[in-house]
């Protein structure tokens, strides 16, 4: 992933401010888009087409950067900035989902710092949501029994057990058990477990 296919958003509704963190966002090879309210960034709705994060003034005109937080999805890291900063604005800008909380003048190297890792955390979410969305795609294949089958495999029965289980003979577990592996693209029963564990699936379906 190249900084270039990166974006960082800035709230900040001093257009100084948003110009001179727009040049050293800019400057560092990422794409950047500024806004000067937080109902400006509100009705953009940036889709989620990249790695992304927001740099973010807690104070602002309308809603401030603490409510506007709490209106986005979790995933997207914030970087709060402030020029009027204490401790107990600083505990609720992480109760809040910052990944950083930085007092105004921002110094270069803070935001640049603090703007890569909250961009290698929005690399991280994205990958383990489209894992979570893949390995969901491949529960809604499966049948309601394939699902059972599945649900009790996974918590160590055997065959026989499992057909003891669900009122049937232990050859047709072994077919149900075969069409579900193929279909959770599983090669073995470890793997099937860990993706049993991270979809949620346990017990009787």
């Amino acid at each position: 992933m190249t900084d270039s296919a990166s974006l960082v958003f800035v709230v900040d509704d001093d257009d100084s401010v948003c110009r001179a963190l727009a040049r050293l966002i800019q400057s560092a090879g990422y794409r950047v888009e500024t806004f000067g309210s937080a109902r400006a960034f509100l009705n953009r709705m940036p889709a989620d087409d990249c790695p992304a994060c927001l740099v973010l003034d807690i104070q602002l005109p309308d809603l401030s950067g603490l409510e506007l937080a709490r209106e986005l999805d979790p995933a997207l890291p914030i970087i709060f900035i402030t020029g009027h900063g204490d401790i107990a604005m600083g505990v609720g800008a992480m109760k809040a989902g910052a990944t950083d909380f930085l007092p105004k003048p921002v110094s270069d190297t803070d935001l640049l710092r603090a703007i890569k890792q909250a961009l290698a955390r929005a690399v991280q979410t994205r990958a383990i949501r489209h894992e979570l969305d893949s390995l969901r795609g491949r529960v809604e294949r499966l049948t309601p029994r394939e699902r059972e089958v599945m649900a009790l495999v996974v918590t160590g029965l055997l065959n026989k057990q499992v057909a003891s289980e669900l009122g049937t003979v232990e050859q047709t577990i072994k077919a149900h058990r075969r069409r579900v592996m193929a279909k959770m693209e599983a090669t073995s029963l470890a793997q099937l477990i860990r993706i049993a564990d991270k979809v949620g699936i346990s017990g009787v379906a």
